[in-house]
């Protein structure tokens, strides 16, 4: 009923069509197969009769296979194989009409015969396959002309067939304008000497140069290269065919990896595609389960983290959402950004801070969530060292406020964005999260024994994100811009490091898990981020992504580490049992709980601490509390030359 009630006049018209084709079939058929002569016009009148109910039947079955319901712009093989089961079904009813009903009751002998149906079977695909085809090719054809008028760039593509056909296919449809392909460079030795969609393939991707040239001979210069998804696998060197192509003066772009089902579309290269590791693969449909048609919340909305969470439960289908942001600047952009998309959503934006707790309890009970995403945190590690406070009242009271907050208004769950610094911490910033972790935990297991309390509170740890607010890879950029030095803090630094979309669609994921039935006892979340890279090996690759050579067009300078860093992330401590969850790209974690009596002793300290600025005390609280915390050399001696200028102030 549903597919009923969405047809339009161009359905209809493709029913007349297919309608008018099975009739010619079956008569074109039936004349062939008795040569027009005294046969044909003797069996013609029950043919008359018998051709309406076959029409009717053959209508059903046509809209059945999705013949009249397919846009012949983009016919296919899938609907090549269509069109063969239609004939072939119709082509058994004839031959059921013919052997059981009309043949030995009417007739008295076989009405069409045999040989009749084979012909019929052949012309009706004929029929139906020929103006399709001849839409498609005349689309085709138009394409084409575009091109020539438009002054198409001429195009290698490169990568392996399947994503070349894909891309292939967005051109021919005109999803992907202005380009026309003259050759293809695939990795794969198979593909070689082939022909994908009428395109050669032309050599390996190490053969960029030599094509070009050819091309170049042959007066069709080769204006841009299209890297697919393929292209940029580690063995297919995509460094070095940028470095060649920025060498020959030639336009690079990429074509995004289609999976999250988005339309074909050209971006160009970003120095973060080249990398990271192979991407975790993620199952869309349970992210749109978990956010479709709900209420959600997004405190840090406009941080590069809270803006893309915004994003992606938008295209989701979320119902409504609030975006919580204390920056105004941040919140019209993220405000902006989502109005842009065309959101369908009812997006509302509120200027507030997480520490003022009374506004934030306010804002939830009159917005009532399904769901909190909290992403709004101070998290730059030497800022953080150094006003020990602001970092406890943001990323600790903040955090409590949000969580009692969700609590009281009745929300399913809430997420906290966390950060692998708070495994076994050595800095504020890890030390701050790791409380507020266990403030969530203890809620969490609150809320798992009683039925007045069936809120879900997890957290999920990850670390470095690609082109976020303060991140390396925008500040390597920069320096490489300005001319250099290139400054890295220690030659043995490594991080772990994700896209800011593969580490929100996971967090989304993550909070599909926790609100599984049965009820999962787990709440701290760790994203895989696959093998660490070292900090001077990225710097030096994306010198020489710059088309630049690092220690003679720019420089590398060790700064030294600052105070809260260390050499290695780690993803788990040596006291945190790991569990996999069965889900791809995500571990939980079982940290040490702490009861929620001693939290709130500790909470209720720390509020006077703040109040006094007692930096003493709120490391003594904070060092009970997580008793795995190693303050960094240059912390503690800052901690203690504040408490000695306390201490000379008070003896004053």
């Amino acid at each position: 009923m549903t597919r009923l009630s969405h047809l339009t006049v161009r359905n209809v018209l493709i029913a007349l069509h297919d309608l008018l084709a099975t009739a010619a079939a079956l008569f074109v058929a039936f004349y062939l197969r008795f040569d027009g002569g005294e046969d044909f016009f003797t069996r013609l009148p029950l043919l008359f009769r018998t051709l309406p109910p076959f029409l009717a039947f053959s209508c059903i079955v046509s809209f059945y296979f999705n013949l009249t319901t397919t846009k012949w712009r983009f016919i296919s093989l899938l609907d090549a194989f269509n069109i063969l089961r239609v004939s072939t079904l119709l082509a058994g009813a004839l031959l059921l009409l013919d052997y059981i009903f009309v043949a030995p009751n009417v007739y008295g002998a076989f009405f069409l015969g045999k040989v009749t149906i084979v012909l019929y079977w052949f012309l009706q695909i004929s029929f139906l396959s020929a103006l399709r085809l001849a839409y498609r090719y005349f689309r085709y054809t138009r394409v084409r002309r575009h091109a020539r008028i438009e002054a198409a760039s001429p195009t290698l593509l490169i990568g392996r067939a399947a994503d070349v056909e894909v891309l292939l296919r967005g051109i021919e449809s005109g999803a992907i304008k202005r380009l026309w392909p003259v050759g293809v460079l695939s990795p794969s030795a198979a593909d070689r000497g082939q022909y994908i969609r009428n395109v050669p393939v032309v050599g390996g991707i190490d053969d960029v140069e030599r094509v070009i040239a050819a091309f170049a001979e042959r007066n069709k210069p080769i204006a841009r290269l299209i890297m697919t998804p393929s292209a940029f696998e580690p063995e297919a060197h995509p460094e070095s065919v940028l470095m060649r192509a920025r060498r020959l003066g030639v336009i690079v772009s990429r074509l995004p990896s289609l999976e999250s089902g988005d339309v074909p579309r050209l971006t160009s290269i970003a120095v973060e595609d080249l990398l990271l590791r192979q991407t975790e693969t993620i199952n869309y449909a349970r992210l749109g389960s978990l956010v479709r048609s709900k209420a959600i919340i997004v405190t840090g909305g406009g941080g590069s983290i809270g803006s893309e969470i915004c994003e992606r439960v938008v295209a989701f289908g979320a119902a409504r959402l609030l975006i919580v942001e204390n920056s105004e600047p941040a919140l019209y952009a993220i405000m902006e950004a989502l109005a842009a998309h065309g959101a369908t959503a009812q997006i509302e934006g509120r200027i507030a801070d997480i520490r003022d707790r009374e506004r934030i309890m306010r804002l939830m009970a009159e917005f009532k969530p399904d769901i909190v995403f909290h992403a709004a945190a101070l998290k730059h590690v030497p800022i953080l060292e150094r006003d020990w406070s602001e970092g406890v009242k943001t990323n600790i009271f903040g955090s409590i406020n949000v969580a009692d907050a969700a609590l009281a208004a009745g929300a399913e769950a809430m997420v906290m964005i966390s950060t692998d610094k708070a495994i076994e911490p050595v800095s504020m910033l890890g030390l701050t999260k790791r409380f507020a972790e266990m403030y969530c935990q203890a809620l969490d297991r609150d809320a798992s024994g009683g039925a007045n309390l069936p809120m879900r509170l997890i957290s999920v740890r990850f670390g470095n994100v690609l082109a976020s607010n303060g991140s390396v890879v925008p500040k390597f950029k920069a320096q490489i811009e300005a001319g250099g030095p290139v400054t890295v803090t220690h030659p043995d630094m490594v991080r772990y490091f994700m896209t800011i979309r593969e580490a929100c669609d996971l967090v989304i994921t993550a909070a599909t898990h926790a609100l599984g039935a049965p009820r999962p006892d787990v709440s701290v979340y760790v994203l895989n981020m696959g093998q660490p890279v070292k900090i001077v090996d990225l710097a030096e690759r994306m010198i020489r992504l710059s088309g630049l050579q690092p220690g003679y067009d720019i420089e590398i300078v060790f700064t030294g580490m600052r105070p809260g860093e260390r050499l290695h992330e780690i993803l788990f401590a040596s006291e945190e049992p790991t569990r996999e969850i069965g889900v791809p790209g995500i571990m939980a974690a079982q940290p040490n709980e702490r009861p929620m009596q001693m939290l709130r002793k500790w909470i209720a300290e720390l509020g006077r601490a703040i109040a006094c600025e007692d930096r003493a005390t709120i490391r003594s609280i904070l060092k009970d509390a997580v008793p795995e915390f190693e303050l960094s050399a240059e912390s503690s001696q800052r901690s203690e030359d504040c408490a000695q200028t306390k201490q000379h102030v008070s003896g004053q």
